[in-house]
């Protein structure tokens, strides 16, 4: 046995973890990284890039679909195989760069074990040794959960952590879960010739608005069933699992489950950590500061379940090590617009603060007639984004639109810059593209808020220009 003693001791080395660890150490504190495997980052092993390597995939099989609408026939010959293995392929790379990283920390600086509180501030590992620290950040992640009654068809069942490692694509696939992850693969695997059906308890798709959500349920259902407010019941069949609802029963021979990713924090022992818990389990925290309570403890990235993106675990890695470092000068930091994309097709965001209440005005734009979205056959969706009444700020959009992710970003950088619509109108838009179509929502913002255009003073389209939403 030993005791190791350090100023940060970071349980998790995934995205925040390693952003936490790194930043403790540039603050001049000395530091412990805590994991058991040291596999590499959530993102990297089984979520973003596997994900979009099969929607690459399934991308790839839709445009040689979709060739006869621009005058070219073709056919996709699907190898289910070969699909995989370059997944699995460029996954494995994607991860070896991540190991590596972990590999070049300072001598010392990773301790392979699980990690549990005996006390504030002491650690016991799995090893038989212990760490007293004097600050500790909480970044041990999330993992799938499968709910109880699936258990009977255990053998049947994926999750975004095994669903990659198939040899070969299944023939049907049931998708409990219409978030984004479940949507994502869903649509993927469909595009791919599996036979696809979702069930969601819910009444949203991908956590948008209500008009977003219904015209991203319209597009995709258009491909494969989508079934809300529904909770099946499963159980086992001669060669898979079905699934009975009120109105059907189907057979798949895989359930993939994207129910939700809980916190992993039951094996911490967090009451002996003296800290407040909420109803969930998760300690309670300041988003600002990721500090628990009082303690010199805080928690960062999926642990806390407050934004569980790549992004916002590593904006929090870096905030909580910082934080932990300097413990009790604690400050705190403001956060970033709050950005949500799903990589469906059309792509779906939430961007901001979706507001209601006569304050707000709310502009749109219908991309089923935008002239690039025209263009290249992709002329499905809409965007719509959110503003003061009194000045035309932007507050949030959402959307589900051609180009998306770009819209998106397009919109949080906006949103986080504090600029009205008729600021957004003022920049440069070019002729023809997707992003055109902002234009549209953005001049009904304006007139909604009564701002004048100085160039325009009617705010109407230009002659001659399609306002990116009308035929030329």
């Amino acid at each position: 046995m030993a005791t190791y003693t350090t100023d940060v001791a970071v349980i998790g080395a995934g995205t925040a973890g390693l952003a936490a660890e790194r930043h403790a150490r540039k603050e001049g504190a000395t530091t412990l990284l805590i994991d058991p495997v040291f596999a590499g980052t959530t993102c990297a092993t089984v979520g973003c890039m596997p994900s979009k390597l099969l929607i690459a995939a399934a991308d790839a099989a839709q445009a040689v679909r979709q060739a006869i609408d621009f005058g070219v026939t073709a056919e996709p010959v699907i190898d289910g195989r070969a699909v995989l293995e370059r997944v699995r392929l460029l996954r494995d790379d994607f991860a070896r760069g991540v190991r590596q990283s972990i590999e070049e920390l300072p001598k010392g600086t990773c301790l392979t074990a699980r990690a549990r509180f005996e006390a504030p501030g002491v650690l016991a590992l799995d090893t038989g040794d212990r760490v007293e620290a004097r600050a500790v950040v909480i970044a041990t992640g999330a993992s799938p959960a499968v709910p109880k009654p699936y258990e009977a068809v255990k053998d049947h069942i994926l999750t975004n952590e095994t669903i990659f490692e198939l040899e070969d694509l299944p023939e049907s696939v049931g998708v409990i879960g219409a978030g984004p992850l479940g949507l994502e693969l869903a649509q993927a695997m469909h595009r791919l010739g599996v036979r696809v059906e979702v069930f969601d308890a819910g009444d949203r798709l991908a956590g948008l608005p209500a008009e977003a959500s219904d015209a991203l349920h319209r597009i995709l259902t258009e491909s494969f069933p989508i079934h809300l407010d529904c909770k099946p019941d499963p159980s086992a069949s001669d060669t898979g699992a079905a699934l009975t609802w009120d109105g059907g029963k189907t057979r798949f021979e895989k359930l993939l489950i994207a129910a939700g990713r809980p916190p992993n924090l039951s094996a911490l022992d967090l009451e002996k950590a003296g800290l407040e818990l909420d109803d969930h389990g998760t300690p309670v925290f300041d988003p600002g500061t990721l500090q628990c309570g009082d303690a010199p403890i805080f928690i960062a990235g999926d642990a806390n379940h407050d934004r569980p993106l790549l992004h916002e675990a590593s904006d929090e890695g870096t905030v909580a090590g910082r934080n932990a470092a300097a413990w009790p000068d604690v400050r705190r930091t403001s956060r970033k617009v709050p950005l949500s994309i799903a990589f469906t097709r059309p792509e779906a965001a939430v961007i901001g603060a979706i507001p209601d209440g006569t304050e707000y005005v709310c502009g749109e734009v219908d991309y089923g007639n935008q002239g690039r979205a025209r263009v290249e056959g992709r002329a499905q969706g809409l965007a719509r984004i959110y503003a003061s009444a009194e000045d035309g700020r932007l507050t949030g959009a959402a959307l589900c639109a051609p180009s998306g992710e770009h819209l998106a970003h397009l919109l949080a950088w906006a949103i986080q810059c504090e600029m009205t619509a008729s600021d957004m109108l003022d920049l440069p838009f070019y002729h023809p593209v997707i992003e055109e179509g902002l234009q549209m929502a953005l001049r009904d913002v304006c007139r909604q808020a009564g701002l004048s255009r100085p160039w325009q003073r009617n705010d109407e389209p230009l002659p001659g220009s399609d306002g990116g939403a009308s035929e030329d």
